[in-house]
């Protein structure tokens, strides 16, 4: 029973990341769009990223595209820390630590974008 509830995890955890990927290839691409195809010279100043970021539909887009990044990359730490095989209890210990860094890096990194967003740093 443990071993199914287990596999089960896995597997939630897997189509999480596919679908994390799936919104990274789109989101990366707007990303690298606004930030560097449509912008004179291909690269934004301070001023142009306080102005972009002060958006607020810009300032979801971009929080999206954070919660995404961490995910997926979690998710990647995960799945490569499990192919060693830890014990249950280890595991449980490794989602627990995976899921509070997540949390710590969603809520510094939007922080740091909406302090950037009113015009601070």
């Amino acid at each position: 029973m443990a071993e199914q509830k287990r596999r089960s995890k896995s597997r939630r955890a897997f189509w999480w990341q596919v679908i994390s990927g799936v919104f990274l290839v789109v989101l990366a691409t707007v990303h690298m769009v606004a930030n560097h195809f449509v912008v004179p010279g291909g690269l934004r100043t301070y001023a142009d990223v306080v102005a972009y970021i002060g958006t607020p539909a810009i300032f979801l887009l971009e929080t999206v595209f954070l919660i995404m990044v961490t995910v997926h990359a979690l998710l990647g730490v995960r799945a490569v820390l499990l192919d060693l095989s830890p014990s249950e209890t280890t595991t449980r210990r490794l989602d627990r630590v995976l899921v509070l860094l997540g949390v710590v890096t969603m809520i510094y990194a939007t922080g740091l974008m909406a302090v950037v967003a009113r015009g601070g740093l």
